[in-house]
């Protein structure tokens, strides 16, 4: 790709640009971080009608190159030709949201000062044209001093006039002193669009009749609620059948393989920590997919910056900002990105705060930990012949992290000596129906994410659980399962008495070591530990969570309830701590996150077993 044609796509935030990229693109694209930098890098392949390749970078949305955020510092370095392992760009392409053209106009006007050789993206025509807006994109380009095309990216419109000009070279630097034009960037964006813009009629009636109900502040906040609890309760309905398929063929996969190995060492290696470890997270799959569909709609469809703008009032009382929002809403998926995207929250305080509070939201890793304990504890029935009960468990544990978030951040706010509120603002961009093929992209991605971390550090921790809880082995005639004898086992009865007033057995305090890692390797680690505990046979066919509902492990539901518990608080997940140390350059911050979060872990877990066991035996 040395000799491909570098471009690059630069525009304001909710221009379509992302779009715009995955069409382009397809599949062939690749995520990273930029170094030294949490900044997503992202970067894509595609090639012209004549055959010549094009390597496409996607930068982070910014109003202005005058930087207020790290994403728009990348954005801004790029530009300009700071950042070396860029280098200089063949050609920016600059995406417009047609129908917003006064706002947009500022980034291309800032661009035409430095002189990069550029080609206009006039995206979203079709909404202009639905408004009643009448674009003269000749008149357009020319008081530019640039080519202009005009796309519709979510449906692929126009794409093959962008490529048509890119194979023809139709970038350019500007060469027009914007016809004599003076004054700010603000005084020249409306003497152009005076001059290219005919409005037939100025309202956007659909935004206008939605955002009456999804802004206003009593049916707003009731449709954001209904919108969580629908979520909630598809991640456990939708997600059963496939889950069930998966876990079958990973049964089937164990015994086919089994079959062929006849050193009991071995087998169990391959087959109680390779095959049983990687399938007991891969089958939480569907769920996580699940979540992440609605994300992506909700982002794609233009409401996420609505409901940030809903709960601002509501966010501000408990110490945040409506821009905490969109990062918390990232964390339910991983706090890692939730993290990162609190690069947008300019207040220093607000984003100190939100990051504090991130790893409470309820990430997909706890999915795996929450479904295996539900399913062992709740039974599977309708109420009121509607709702999953298992579902309304799992939306209770999501509120718990989110209330216990708007606790903390009030708490942190009186320990703040800025009290001042900081006005949002921000731009609600027009309802759109989603780019089915950009949920897709991210859904795709988000799978790859999520299979290469079972690949990866899950598979690594489930091999060295099974030799923990393999070697050294029992001596002649023992009395106690092989697992009593090992180092897990004696690492399990060390630590235990530390977490027996929260209900935790030796087993489970020995799956908490490896889960620290990433929360979902608990699930891995129980069915390693109990895989190689049970004496019984029969009890060792039994699928993890029934051998919990069973009894036959000795866990009461006290105990069932208050691991819940500690997984909504623990901040068992070492990436995460590591992004806040990358976030805030403070190993302090780090460190108080994890004392607060563990000792919130622990207390939340003591009163919720005492108190089970107390009422439920």
């Amino acid at each position: 790709m040395s000799d491909a044609l570098r471009i690059a796509l630069v525009g304001n935030p909710n221009c379509g640009k992302t779009s715009l990229f995955n069409h382009l693109t397809g599949t062939r694209q690749k995520v990273a971080n930029y170094a030294g930098v949490t900044v997503e890098r992202k970067v894509g392949q595609f090639t012209l009608p004549s055959g010549k390749a094009v390597r496409v970078l996607d930068l982070p949305g910014t109003y202005s190159l005058n930087a207020t955020s790290p994403d728009e510092a990348i954005t801004r370095d790029v530009v300009q030709g700071k950042i070396a392992e860029e280098g200089e760009q063949d050609a920016f392409l600059c995406v417009v949201d047609a129908t917003n053209l006064r706002l947009h106009l500022g980034l291309v006007l800032e661009m035409i000062e430095l002189g990069r050789p550029m080609l206009i993206v006039l995206n979203m025509m079709d909404e202009a044209r639905r408004r009643g807006m009448q674009i003269n994109t000749q008149k357009l380009s020319e008081r530019l001093g640039l080519p202009v095309v005009e796309t519709v990216a979510v449906r692929n419109s126009g794409v093959e006039a962008l490529l048509n000009a890119l194979d023809q070279g139709k970038y350019e630097k500007p060469h027009t002193e914007l016809n004599g034009l003076t004054g700010s960037h603000h005084e020249q964006a409306e003497k152009i669009l005076a001059d290219v813009v005919n409005y037939v009629d100025h309202e956007d009636k659909r935004s206008d009749f939605l955002d009456k109900i999804f802004l206003h502040p009593v049916f707003g906040l009731i449709s954001l609620a209904v919108m969580m609890f629908v979520i909630f309760q598809a991640v456990f309905a939708w997600a059963a059948p496939f889950m069930d398929g998966i876990e079958g063929f990973f049964g089937w996969l164990g015994e086919f393989v089994g079959g062929f190995i006849s050193h009991p060492l071995l087998n169990s290696l391959v087959v109680d920590g390779v095959i049983a470890g990687a399938g007991g997270v891969v089958v939480f799959l569907p769920q996580i997919l699940i979540l992440f569909f609605f994300i992506l709609v909700l982002e794609e469809s233009g409401y996420l910056p609505r409901a940030a703008f809903l709960l601002d009032k509501l966010m501000y009382k408990a110490g945040l900002s409506g821009r905490a929002f969109i990062p918390l809403l990232s964390s339910f998926a991983c706090a890692i990105p939730g993290i990162m995207a609190t690069r947008s929250i300019s207040d220093p305080r607000d984003r100190l705060t939100t990051i504090f509070v991130a790893p409470l939201m309820t990430c997909s890793a706890r999915l795996p930990v929450y479904a295996l304990l539900i399913a062992a504890f709740v039974p599977e029935y309708s109420v009121w012949g509607v709702f999953n009960l298992q579902g309304l468990v799992l939306f209770g544990l999501y509120m718990s992290g989110i209330v216990s978030a708007l606790v903390v951040a009030t708490v942190l706010k009186f320990f703040q000596k800025d009290k001042s509120q900081h006005t949002l603002l921000m731009e609600l961009p027009s309802y759109r129906l989603p780019d089915l093929r950009s949920v897709w992209i991210g859904l795709l991605d988000r799978a790859k994410i999520f299979l290469k971390r079972v690949g990866g550090i899950i598979f690594a921790l489930s091999i060295l659980l099974w030799f923990l809880c393999t070697f050294p082995q029992a001596p002649d005639g023992a009395t106690m399962p092989d697992i009593d004898y090992s180092f897990a086992g004696m690492l399990g009865h060390l630590i235990q008495p530390i977490f027996a007033p929260l209900g935790f057995n030796w087993q489970i305090c020995i799956a908490l070591i490896p889960a620290m890692a990433a929360r979902e390797v608990v699930v891995a680690a129980l069915g390693t530990v109990y895989a190689l505990s049970v004496v019984d046979e029969d009890a060792m066919t039994q699928g993890l969570s029934a051998l919990i509902s069973s009894g036959d492990l000795g866990w009461s539901l006290a105990t069932g309830l208050s691991l819940l518990v500690w997984f909504i608080y623990a901040p068992h997940c070492l990436a995460t701590l590591a992004t806040v140390k990358r976030e805030t350059g403070s190993w302090k911050t780090v460190g108080v996150m994890t004392v607060y979060l563990f000792g919130l872990a622990y207390f939340m877990s003591f009163l919720t077993y005492q108190i089970a066991s107390h009422y439920f035996g």
